[in-house]
């Protein structure tokens, strides 16, 4: 490895920067799949990787975590990367939304970039290969050297009425394929998805999940609900059986982003402040007795950091890897770890929660 390669991984980053952010994010999953599948890139990818064992290792529902930071949904649709993304450094890795039957999404352009305020907006409704393709990728790529999740989506023709039978049909496909579930109910991309968001359709869901699948299941919220509204839902999955839940998905609040395009849901900066209000106002009410999972703007150590301390046992991004690209895992990792050592912590088990404590 010589010492040249950061500087071409950041020609790299300003060279996807400069297309349009579809096409870019198509060209960085090949790149990287490039990557995964020739020796030198493996080490390139090796290269931008936080060290696998220390501080920042804690085992949740029976998973070692190496890190805690996630790739969340929406990246890696098609589960293509799953090697090359978990060689990078992530401590997790979610693939999806997949849905039973293959579909477009919605027409495009539905991808936008607002670079001055280190967000995206996108309105690209489930564009995914299909339950059996993704099937047949994962079974190459099962187990996983980290924890791997599949997040879980309905049919756009696929009415509410029916929309369990979506769900609990993947859950059969995928229940020997990944480490853990996400029942999507939250994005604004799929018309009525967001109505599913109801305490009896999740409580019936999360009932017939446990005869088709041993792994946890999780439900990932919208930060468009009101507080008391998220905590009641939240309640009720933990006692209907949810492993934990994710706050959160992308909001609709296109005011929030003066620039906005006024489609699809906004990631990144804009939502930072949102996604941290409603973990704390959900910690306070169920710390202890589920995972809770923070994502919406993390883009540091000190965001993640201020994350676990909230009450998060784990994190995801996807919007700041967009803006900071390859190098922003290590960084984040370290400046984490850097964090702990000032703070006389030295496990990650002393963060997670400890302002609730």
């Amino acid at each position: 490895m010589t010492p040249s390669t950061p500087q071409r991984l950041g020609v790299l980053h300003r060279l996807l920067l400069s297309l349009p952010a579809e096409t870019a994010h198509k060209a960085g999953i090949t790149a990287l799949a490039i990557a995964e599948a020739l020796a030198p890139g493996r080490l390139l990818l090796e290269r931008h990787a936080p060290p696998r064992e220390g501080r920042l290792e804690q085992t949740l529902l029976g998973l070692l975590f190496p890190n805690p930071v996630g790739l969340a949904a929406g990246f890696d649709k098609d589960g293509e990367i799953v090697s090359a993304t978990a060689r990078l450094g992530f401590g997790w890795v979610e693939v999806g939304t997949v849905t039973p039957s293959p579909q477009p999404g919605n027409p495009g352009p539905r991808l936008f970039r607002h670079r001055e305020s280190r967000s995206l907006e996108n309105c690209m409704g489930f564009n995914n290969a299909g339950g059996r393709a993704l099937l047949k990728r994962l079974k190459k790529a099962y187990p996983a050297s980290v924890p791997l999740g599949v997040n879980l989506g309905k049919n756009k023709d696929t009415p509410n009425a029916e929309a369990q039978s979506d769900y609990l049909g993947l859950l059969k496909i995928f229940s020997r394929a990944c480490d853990y579930f996400v029942i999507n109910v939250s994005s604004p991309n799929t018309p009525g998805l967001r109505d599913l968001q109801d305490r009896g359709f999740l409580a019936d869901l999360l009932a017939a999940s446990r005869d088709l699948t041993d792994r946890p299941v999780f439900v990932k919220l919208s930060p468009d609900l009101e507080a008391r509204a998220v905590v009641r839902l939240v309640r009720g999955a933990v006692e209907d059986g949810a492993a934990g839940v994710i706050l959160t998905n992308t909001t609709a609040r296109h005011s929030l982003l003066p620039a906005a395009h006024g489609v699809g849901g906004l990631s990144g900066e804009v939502l930072k402040e949102r996604s941290f209000e409603l973990l704390e106002t959900v910690a306070r009410e169920v710390y202890g007795q589920c995972v809770l999972v923070s994502v919406g703007g993390i883009d540091s150590g000190s965001e993640v950091y201020r994350r676990l301390r909230a009450g998060a046992s784990l994190v995801q991004l996807y919007t700041a890897l967009v803006y900071h690209g390859l190098r922003l895992l290590l960084s984040i990792n370290n400046e984490l770890e850097e964090l702990m050592v000032r703070d006389g912590f030295s496990s990650l088990r002393e963060v997670v929660g400890v302002d609730r404590r």
